[in-house]
């Protein structure tokens, strides 16, 4: 594993977000929406630095809050700097037993998960077409699926918040695929007074069970939550479906690991023109396989792009743990945990009060204090994997999860690269704001409290002033 050594002058850093704010009440505007969404200023955290230097705004920047997503940030942020932004992971495709030169494979083929955590629909495809590339056409052994890299718990996807189905709450593999996800699309005929649904991919071990009726109402919703039966792979979607709607478009997540990997590899093995008559089973590369073919994954700069632009929670779970198998050995939630301690010390940015439970945010018990996401997000400003940082940040009013917010003319709109956060009773903030002449500033700002749905006004309030504060040339900025 490479750590990459940076000289950032951590003790002036530190020094300097612990300087107090210059002013010890809140800005008006920001007063105004947080009484207006009933938010008590006890309930949130701010910090409003500029990186390395002084800090213009502080409020409950010690106290440990939830951040939601933001706290992709930490996990993001920690791997660009382990792993260095061209990391890839590989997975691998192996063989065991005799190839003849008819493409009869008499044996086994291996599946060796490397902890990818984008190994897409398409990227499945190539590697499977590599194999036949390769000369093999007819399995008469099994497919075995080595996940022996990751050593993780599974994860029950309704204990979160009893969306089972929702791609959002799947866990973390090392052979994950396509994210264990169907795509259904959803096709209203205004003719026939259909409604026809189309799964990508359509694999034969997924029923979809169409109830659906049209209207002509306008579309204020459609019935996007099916009546799902584990048992046999079964949505149900029943209610009316409005024509004004248009086509919709949803994931899903129904199958178990291991049949969806094999259901996938069925569909697209016979696709290739390839047979199998074998079974899907669990197991790692035995002694004396061969390695066959192999797909190497895009870099970590792409992977931590997607993650922080869209919020990607199965990706950053899939990192979290991918982070402690780079070096060859197995995962786990707590190899992870002190990975990323061992490494904020070693930057000087130790968080005593840091709790991760998955590294994606999705999760009731993370927690970290606004003034030490501060500290994070300057370091790294100032690091050589800045950029590829906060680039990977959602821009305001432009992409991401902001790009229908800042919006209506805002100033900030095109100037902030912001990670938003958003659960029950949190909405957090945290990234850069930059000023017309170049001027950037660090804004956190975590709101916990049971009304915090009805305050994303109070973060674009924040995230105004810090813009306004980063406007101003630094010889005027008041002090």
């Amino acid at each position: 594993m490479v750590i990459r050594r940076i000289r950032l002058g951590a003790a002036l850093l530190l020094a300097a977000l612990a300087m107090p704010a210059w002013s010890q009440g809140l800005p008006a505007t920001v007063t105004k929406e947080l009484a207006t969404a009933g938010v008590p200023a006890s309930a949130i955290g701010i910090v409003i630095a500029e990186p390395g230097g002084r800090v213009l705004l502080a409020h409950n920047a010690d106290a440990a809050m939830n951040p939601a997503s933001v706290m992709k940030i930490v996990t993001t942020t920690a791997a660009l700097d382990l792993l260095g932004p061209a990391f890839t992971w590989r997975t691998e495709m192996h063989v065991q037993g005799r190839l003849d030169p008819s493409g009869r494979l008499e044996g086994d083929l291996i599946l060796k998960g490397g902890g990818d955590p984008r190994l897409t629909l398409e990227g499945f495809w190539m590697l499977l077409r590599d194999v036949r590339a390769r000369g093999v056409r007819d399995l008469t052994g099994d497919l075995v699926v080595d996940r022996t890299l990751f050593a993780a718990p599974e994860i029950d996807p309704a204990a979160f918040d009893g969306e089972p189905t929702r791609p959002y709450n799947v866990g973390p593999d090392a052979a994950l695929v396509n994210f264990k996800a169907v795509r259904l699309a959803f096709v209203p005929d205004a003719q026939t007074r259909t409604v026809r649904i189309y799964a990508e991919p359509p694999l034969p071990e997924l029923r979809i069970v169409n109830n659906l009726s049209v209207s002509d109402t306008p579309c204020d919703g459609w019935p996007e939550k099916p009546e799902a039966d584990f048992t046999t792979s079964t949505f149900s979607f029943n209610g009316s479906f409005p024509l004004a709607c248009g086509e919709k478009v949803k994931h899903f997540s129904i199958l178990p690991p291991l049949e969806y990997v094999r259901a996938l590899f069925d569909h697209l093995w016979r696709g290739l023109g390839g047979t199998f008559s074998g079974k899907v089973r669990e197991g790692s590369v035995p002694p004396g396989s061969k390695p066959l073919a192999s797909l190497e994954s895009p870099t970590l700069v792409e992977i931590v792009r997607d993650i922080n632009k869209n919020s990607n929670n199965v990706m950053a779970r899939q990192l979290y743990l991918a982070m402690g198998a780079a070096n060859g050995a197995q995962a786990s939630p707590q190899q992870s945990r002190s990975l990323i301690d061992t490494w904020l010390k070693s930057r000087s940015l130790a968080m005593p009060e840091l709790v991760i439970e998955n590294g994606a945010g999705l999760s009731r018990v993370e927690r970290i204090a606004p003034r030490n996401l501060a500290r994070l997000l300057s370091n790294a400003w100032q690091s050589p994997y800045g950029p590829e940082l906060a680039s990977s940040l959602p821009i305001a009013g432009i992409d991401g999860t902001l790009k229908r917010r800042f919006g209506d003319g805002s100033p900030v709109t095109g100037r902030a690269h912001l990670k938003t956060g958003y659960l029950e009773n949190v909405r957090a903030i945290g990234g850069y704001v930059h000023g017309p002449e170049g001027r950037t500033l660090v804004v956190v700002s975590l709101i916990n409290h049971a009304n915090a749905r009805n305050a994303p006004a109070v973060q674009e309030a924040v995230v105004a002033w810090a813009f306004e504060q980063a406007s101003q040339k630094r010889c005027c900025a008041r002090r």
